[in-house]
């Protein structure tokens, strides 16, 4: 289906919980997103009739967010009911990794097909200052374990922040050297409370890659990425992964913006960078709830903003990105 704009919307993030075991500086404000009562949760019949919906209005790639998703108790039972709805081609999910080895082989065998997993560097004190944890083994075992059972291409989500960890992108960069992984820099963004350590602590990805650079030589770009990618890949001079720079604010990429989200407690959001949201709650009590979302699905589709409004100093106040979904 197409937005107003002519874009094709293909990519829903359906986020299961806001609860997260970490409390990344630039995602939980002051410590935390203020866990959702669990009777505000979508439950996982809901979660399929979501999923349904989204796929009869041409929804094919599903991502599964949070908060942290391995949190939620019937995450497995989620994942075996949307891995068998007939058109979901892509069934992915973000994580930080931290309980990942041991769910790995099981959320393969239920069906997930690949995960993007955090990691903002190889230095645990730069991870436990800004996460909060002392977290890196953990993670890296997930990471591994991921790769073994076949949850690949493993993808690494890297934010860089001044003062914590922008110099370690080069540690970052040097791991597709090895590994066929493929290690992705986002810049941070204003979102919520802690917008304003954001806008303190923000590094453009150009200076991001102008350091890998310094470090590896020249980065060698592969093919321009499709409509329904985010940026380019680039791969450091014999390197068996890829590198890729998200970057919302320096190089926004609305113009191909595919995908939108349903938070965790049932509301369509339509672009992260704004606040507007469609309440799904009242479809689910139709007589045909799955008829009635696609509705709304249609209908909100074609009000999907163009782009964010952050070039004029307006910044998403209401949700934490723990609270929309990653």
């Amino acid at each position: 289906m197409q937005d107003y704009f002519g874009r094709s919307i293909t990519y829903l993030r359906l986020s299961v919980t806001n609860r997260c075991n970490l409390r990344c500086r630039y995602c939980m404000p002051d410590g935390g997103a203020g866990k959702l009562a669990h009777a505000r949760l979508l439950t996982a019949d809901e979660i399929e009739q979501v999923a349904l919906a989204a796929v009869r209005v041409g929804i094919c790639k599903l991502r599964l967010t949070g908060g942290e998703p391995t949190l939620r108790p019937d995450l497995l039972e989620i994942v075996r009911r949307l891995s068998n709805i007939p058109g979901i081609e892509e069934l992915v999910m973000t994580t930080n990794g931290v309980r990942l080895a041991k769910l790995a082989a099981p959320l393969r065998e239920a069906g997930l097909r690949r995960v993007n997993i955090h990691l903002d560097s190889l230095n645990g004190a730069h991870i436990k200052a800004l996460s909060g944890s002392d977290c890196l083994e953990r993670v890296w075992e997930g990471i591994l374990a991921a790769e073994q059972v076949g949850l690949s291409p493993i993808k690494l989500n890297v934010v860089v922040v001044h003062g914590y960890n922008e110099t370690d992108v080069v540690e970052m960069a040097q791991l597709t050297l090895q590994r066929p992984w493929h290690v992705r820099f986002i810049e941070l963004m204003p979102l919520g409370k802690p917008a304003q350590f954001a806008l303190e602590h923000y590094v453009a990805n150009q200076e991001t890659r102008a350091r890998i650079e310094r470090a590896w030589g020249p980065l060698v770009a592969e093919q321009e990425a499709g409509t329904d990618r985010d940026t380019y890949r680039y791969r450091l001079a014999g390197g068996k992964g890829s590198l890729e720079f998200i970057s919302p604010i320096s190089h926004a990429y609305c113009h191909r913006c595919n995908h939108i989200r349903v938070t965790a407690d049932g509301r369509i959001r339509l672009c992260l960078l704004q606040d507007e949201e469609w309440d799904l709650r009242p479809r689910l009590r139709a007589d045909d709830p799955v008829d009635a979302l696609a509705d709304l699905f249609s209908r909100a589709i074609q009000c999907k903003p163009y782009g964010s409004m952050l070039a004029q100093g307006i910044f998403p106040t209401s949700r934490p990105m723990a609270g929309i979904g990653g």
